[in-house]
């Protein structure tokens, strides 16, 4: 094994996502990756563009940006994008694109001095996961739990927008 797919092993052992496969499984994933360097402000994809690749945090921080414009009316003000994460070493994202193929549903964004992402495209990995159901079974329950987990998040922040209020006087 190279020095490169060495470090994207120990990269890939801590994302949740990898969790309980067994370390050939995630060795045979570690093949696929390749790395991208990053600085701050530099954008790794916007809102609704398509994607094909599911990004891993090496090192750094990356800021999941969404755009509210997208939902103003056009006699609103333009607001600025918000935050609404920020994921560091080990964390993923992107994992949307492997699922569906569909438009990205926020923005990526380097948030720290500098960042080094593990990129690895949807069309190999699927075709890793097909190449070895085990495999291809584990990662998808454990993206599919990854996504319930975020979607859970999400809509609590949801509900505390809508129904935590401040109650009148």
């Amino acid at each position: 094994m190279s020095k490169a797919n060495k470090e994207h092993l120990n990269t890939l052992q801590q994302a949740d996502i990898f969790y309980d496969l067994t370390e050939p499984q995630v060795e045979m994933v570690a093949t696929l990756c390749s790395t991208v360097t990053l600085k701050k402000g530099d954008i790794i994809f916007e809102e609704n563009s398509s994607g094909d690749e599911l990004y891993v945090i090496a090192d750094g921080a990356v800021d999941i940006m969404l755009n509210p414009n997208l939902v103003q009316s056009a006699t609103e003000q333009p607001s600025q994008s918000l935050t609404v994460a920020t994921l560091r070493r080990g964390q993923t994202f992107g994992e949307v694109a492997l699922v569906d193929k569909g438009l990205r549903t926020a923005s990526a964004h380097c948030a720290s001095r500098q960042a080094h992402l593990l990129v690895i495209p949807r069309d190999r990995l699927i075709k890793l996961c097909n190449d070895h159901p085990a495999l291809g079974y584990r990662l998808m329950r454990n993206i599919a739990a990854d996504l319930a987990f975020k979607i859970r998040g999400t809509d609590l922040t949801i509900r505390e927008q809508l129904f935590w209020q401040p109650r009148a006087k």
